[in-house]
C-alpha cells in the first residue's frame, strides 16, 4: 500500500511540473528565449555593440590531434582569422569579404616560418563563415542573416527542462537547448552535410568587456563518434591587428 501511494505521489509530482512548465512555456517565444540568453550573460545592449572578439582555445581529445587555436573575428568586416598550433607549427585558415584561404608553414622550425598559401574551397569558406558566429552563438543576428527560428516545446536535457529552439539557413540546421530556469544554452546540435555535432556548454564565465560565456565545452561528432573537450577564453572589442585578416 504504501509503495502504491509512493508512486500515485510521485506521478501527480511529474504532472504539476509538466503543468507549470507548459504554463511558462505558453507565454515564450523564439524571441524571448533569445533575449533571455542575453539578460542571462550581460545584456541585449552590450551584445550589439560587439564589433570584435578574439578567442584562445584548447581541443584535447587525449591524441596527437590534440591543439591549440587563437581565433580573430570582426563583425563589421566579416571577417575571420584562425590559427591552429600543430606540434610547434602554426597553420593560419581565413576568411574576408568573398575571399578564403590557408597557409601552411613551409620550411625547417629553426628558421623564420615562411607560408604556401592556397585557397579554401568554396564549403570551407561557407563553414568558416557560420563559425564566426557560431563561436558567440549561431543565433546573432539571424533574421539578418535569413535564418529561420522556431519555438519546438519544452524538452529535457541531462534531467533539465529545457526550452528547444530549432535554427535553420542555407545548408545548416541548428537545434538547441536553453536551460528554462537560467536561460543559459545548455546544448546545441548543429547539422551540416550530414553532420550532426552536439555541443554541451558548462562553466560561463563573464569576460572583461562584461558577456559571459561559456568556458568549457564537449563537442562530440557523429561523424566518428569522437569526444573533444575546449577550454575558452574570450576578450572583446580589444585591439586586434589589421594582419590577422591579410591573406
Amino acid at each position: 500500500m504504501k509503495l502504491h501511494t509512493n508512486k500515485l505521489f510521485a506521478g501527480l509530482l511529474v504532472l504539476l511540473v509538466c503543468a507549470t512548465t507548459s504554463f511558462g512555456q505558453a507565454n515564450m517565444t523564439v524571441d524571448s528565449v533569445f533575449a533571455k540568453y542575453y539578460d542571462a550573460t550581460g545584456g541585449e545592449s552590450l551584445w550589439k555593440n560587439v564589433k570584435n572578439f578574439s578567442l584562445k582555445r584548447t581541443y584535447s581529445s587525449n591524441s596527437s590531434a590534440d591543439y591549440d587555436s587563437q581565433i580573430y573575428v570582426s563583425m563589421a568586416d566579416k571577417a575571420m582569422s584562425k590559427t591552429k598550433s600543430i606540434m610547434k607549427r602554426d597553420f593560419v585558415y581565413g576568411v574576408k569579404g568573398n575571399e578564403g584561404w590557408l597557409k601552411i608553414p613551409i620550411g625547417g622550425s629553426d628558421k623564420a616560418t615562411r607560408y604556401q598559401v592556397k585557397d579554401l574551397s568554396q564549403a570551407e569558406q561557407d563553414n568558416m563563415r557560420l563559425e564566426m558566429y557560431e563561436l558567440l552563438v549561431p543565433f546573432v543576428n539571424y533574421k539578418d542573416r535569413d535564418l529561420v527560428a522556431t519555438l519546438v516545446g519544452l524538452d529535457q536535457v541531462d534531467g533539465v527542462p529545457v526550452h528547444h529552439v530549432e535554427l535553420q539557413g542555407k545548408g545548416v540546421k541548428y537545434n538547441l537547448y536553453f536551460d528554462a530556469k537560467t536561460g543559459l544554452l545548455k546544448r546545441q546540435k548543429q547539422t551540416l552535410s550530414g553532420i550532426v555535432t552536439t555541443t554541451d556548454y558548462d562553466k560561463y564565465k563573464k569576460s572583461t568587456y562584461g558577456i559571459m560565456y561559456p568556458s568549457s565545452l564537449v563537442e562530440t561528432s557523429s561523424k566518428d563518434n569522437s569526444k573533444i573537450a575546449i577550454t575558452s577564453e574570450l576578450a572583446v572589442n580589444e585591439t586586434i591587428a589589421p594582419e590577422n585578416f591579410q591573406r
